[in-house]
Order: C-alpha cells, then sequence, then structure tokens
C-alpha cells in the first residue's frame, strides 16, 4: 500500500510518520520550499511538533504531481481553505478510485461546504474518508493512547483506512455519518474558542461546562440539517473532539479564545501563535450556513462577531448570557 500525505505541518508529519510506522510506504508533499528542505533534510520544520523526527523512509517533496502519482491513499492535511485546490491540482496524477482520506477540520470558506463534498466535487471517482476525533499531533507523535473515527459512505475505504492509520496505541472505530463527523470536526473549533473567553474572564467551571454543552446542542442541529446524525455528536468526532479542544492546552482555538478575553487583537494573536486556528474561518462560515439554513446557533454567532466583526469579547459572552430563557433543546 502506498500513501501520499498533502501538507507538511504538525498533523501532516506526524500521520505520515505513523503510516510508515505500518509498513507502509509513504511520500510527503510540502507546498513551501523551505519547509520541504528542512524536512527532508533535518526531518523536521517550524511547523512540525517539538522533538518530532520525521522517519527517513518518507520521501519529502514540492512535486504535488510527483508525491501523488500511483499512490493508492492520499491523505490531505492542508488547512480547510486550501483543500480544494490542492485537489484539483493533484487530479490530473491522482490514480484511478483513490482512497482520499481528509484530517483537515473546517467547512470551506466560499462555499460552507464540509471536507467530505469538497473531496467529491474535486475527485468524483475518490473514495473520501474523514479522519477525525480527539487528538493532538503532540501526543500522537509521543505514542500515547488516542481514538479517531474514520468516516466514510464506502464501507470498505472506511475499514482500509482504519487497518490503515489504527493500531495499539491509536484505535479507529469507523462510521456511516460524514455530514455528522465533519461539523463535528470543523465546529468543535469555534466552540473552544468560545470556552476559551469564557475561561479568560474567571467565569469558572460551571460557566464552561454549560458552554460546552450548549456548544454541542448548536453542533448537532446543523449536522441534523446537513443530513447528519445527532447521535454521531456524542461520539468521538463530536463530544470527544469538542471537550479535548475546549479544555485542552494544546489546543490553539482555546488559546485564541484566552488571547482575547486578555484584550489581544486577533491579527496579534495569530501571529503569535505561528499556525492556523481553524476555528477563526469557521466561525464566519458556519455562521453564515446556520443564517442560510435557518439553524439557530448563537455562541457561533456571537464567537463570529467577535472575532469578524469588532464586537468585544466580553460584551459577546454578555449577551450570551442575556438570551431569554426557554426549554432546553438538545
Amino acid at each position: 500500500m502506498r500513501v501520499a500525505v498533502l501538507g507538511g505541518g504538525a498533523w501532516g508529519g506526524v500521520l505520515a510518520a505513523l503510516v510508515a510506522g505500518r509498513g507502509r510506504q509513504v511520500a510527503l508533499w510540502e507546498p513551501d520550499g523551505a519547509a520541504a528542505e528542512a524536512l527532508a533534510r533535518q526531518r523536521s520544520n517550524a511547523r512540525s511538533v517539538a522533538g518530532f523526527r520525521l522517519p527517513d523512509a518518507i520521501d519529502v517533496s514540492t512535486d504535488l504531481p510527483v508525491v501523488v502519482a500511483g499512490r493508492q491513499i492520499v491523505v490531505v492535511a492542508v488547512p480547510s481553505q486550501f483543500v480544494r485546490a490542492t485537489l484539483r491540482a493533484a487530479a490530473p496524477a491522482v490514480a484511478d478510485q483513490p482512497v482520499v482520506v481528509c484530517a483537515s477540520k473546517g467547512l470551506e470558506p466560499a462555499t460552507g461546504s464540509t471536507m467530505a463534498e469538497v473531496i467529491t466535487a474535486s475527485l468524483p471517482d475518490a473514495r473520501a474518508v474523514v479522519l477525525s476525533g480527539p487528538s493532538f499531533a503532540q501526543e500522537i507523535a509521543a505514542g500515547l493512547p488516542a481514538a479517531l473515527v474514520a468516516a466514510s459512505t464506502d464501507a470498505g475505504a472506511a475499514t482500509l483506512v482504519q487497518s490503515c492509520f489504527g493500531g495499539e496505541r491509536l484505535r479507529i472505530y469507523t462510521s456511516d455519518d460524514v455530514a455528522g463527523v465533519c461539523v463535528g470536526g470543523a465546529l468543535k473549533n469555534v466552540i473552544a474558542i468560545a470556552v476559551g473567553c469564557c475561561d479568560g474572564f474567571g467565569l469558572g467551571e460551571s460557566a464552561r461546562a454549560a458552554l460546552i454543552t450548549r456548544g454541542l446542542a448548536e453542533m448537532g442541529r446543523l449536522a441534523v440539517r446537513l443530513g447528519g446524525q445527532a447521535s454521531t455528536l456524542s461520539g468521538l468526532a463530536g463530544l470527544g473532539d469538542l471537550v479535548l479542544t475546549c479544555t485542552g492546552d494544546l489546543s490553539r482555538n482555546r488559546q485564541v479564545g484566552l488571547a482575547l478575553a486578555r484584550g489581544e487583537s486577533l491579527p496579534e494573536v495569530l501571529a503569535r501563535l505561528g499556525h492556523i486556528a481553524e476555528g477563526v474561518g469557521t466561525a464566519l462560515t458556519a455562521r453564515d450556513v446556520a443564517r442560510r439554513l435557518h439553524v439557530e446557533m448563537p455562541i457561533t454567532g456571537e464567537v463570529a462577531a467577535a472575532l469578524h466583526e469588532g464586537k468585544p469579547a466580553r460584551d459577546a459572552l454578555n449577551d450570551l448570557l442575556a438570551r431569554d430563557v426557554r426549554p432546553e433543546r438538545v
């Protein structure tokens, strides 16, 4: 089994190393020349997990057609806004009916599409799989135990990903609810920004728990509206990833919220992080999708206002608290 991994950042590098450790032949594409050279020579770059070393057996290249040619599995680990362009550029060299595994978590800004929809539109013959769940690249790289879910309408493709990536320390479940898994992976980042603000303002653990719970309800409403199953949001790609991203100190999206509570501007926060926080763009896209589909998502709306419309983060949280009380809907 020959595997291509597209994206040489923290998650892409760790996934490439993981698959290579399972005995697969792996090639890694990194579009930035300097970053690719660092990976090829030093086996790490500035975006790699601290202390991470890419196995010597993995070929690194900036030549996308060369990396994907003849590969049965193509793993996409670039930021969500670049997934469509990357797959379209790779399309002429991609093998017939490849299994395309998307490890990116977000909604496409221009269209509001899920990552599975982007794969299908870009590579109609591909067997699309979405890989999601509670996972920090640093912990996976260290060999700590974790569990993910591989979602696809093609059961054989999901099972293939399960066997290719799974092992003693990484348990992978399968699912056929692609929409639910996509929404869970994308929206948990938005809720984590809100929770970061809540914690940054010192509103307490009770408020944090309430925000996580109501955030999960929002995620479920959008998932169902897009054809997913509410029960999926109680699983790894929903509640599991949400809790990790909202409470783990390695969460970039949580760090964005904490910084906003300190009064830092968004450009300052993102420059200091040095990595993309997917929830920043997804908040605005998800809010627009929710409005178009008439899905009530107040937390997402307030996060979008704080990030993109200049609304003070404290005002956004206060407006959430001031909403009319009503029967709980989950």
